[in-house]
């Protein structure tokens, strides 16, 4: 993952939706180019967050099982508002089908309550080694990583 697009995940209902933040601080280096003189979190970077949150939804919802996550079709994508530095981009996505390894969710993310991006996503989750048993191994180094990331954007709610 080159861009960390969840900072912190606020809510979580296994199997069914995740709430998550994007923090968008001048310090993001790609601002600089996008746009001088106009910083906007890119629209492409926006749908990836919507990507990212669902990604955690499998992850955690099948403990951490399958290494690889792609984004194989995004509809609907409805772009309505910039996100600038000091902003936070609220991101929910909800589970709308899963069907063995493809997920289908809805995605919003919000600026203060008001949308600003939104599309329909489809994900497949699966291991390398499914594809090229010589992968296995591979496999396990994502899965840890993955388990290590997750430490640091999820605090659970306290009891």
């Amino acid at each position: 993952m080159r861009y960390l697009l969840v900072d912190r995940i606020l809510e979580l209902t296994p199997r069914q939706s995740l709430t998550a933040v994007k923090n968008l601080s001048l310090a993001e280096e790609y601002l600089a180019d996008h746009f001088p003189g106009f910083p906007v979190m890119p629209g492409v970077l926006m749908l990836e967050s919507l990507v990212q949150a669902a990604g955690w939804l499998i992850r955690h919802s099948e403990q951490f099982q399958p290494s690889t996550i792609l984004l194989k079709e995004a509809r609907a994508l409805k772009f309505n508002s910039f996100v600038a530095p000091g902003k936070t981009l609220t991101v929910h996505v909800t589970v709308k089908k899963q069907d063995g390894r493809y997920w289908d969710f809805q995605g919003t993310g919000t600026i203060e309550g008001e949308s600003a991006v939104s599309a329909r996503l489809t994900l497949e989750a699966f291991n390398l080694a499914e594809r090229h048993p010589e992968l296995a191994s591979s496999d396990e180094v994502r899965r840890q990583a993955a388990r290590e990331l997750w430490g640091q954007i999820w605090m659970p709610p306290q009891a």
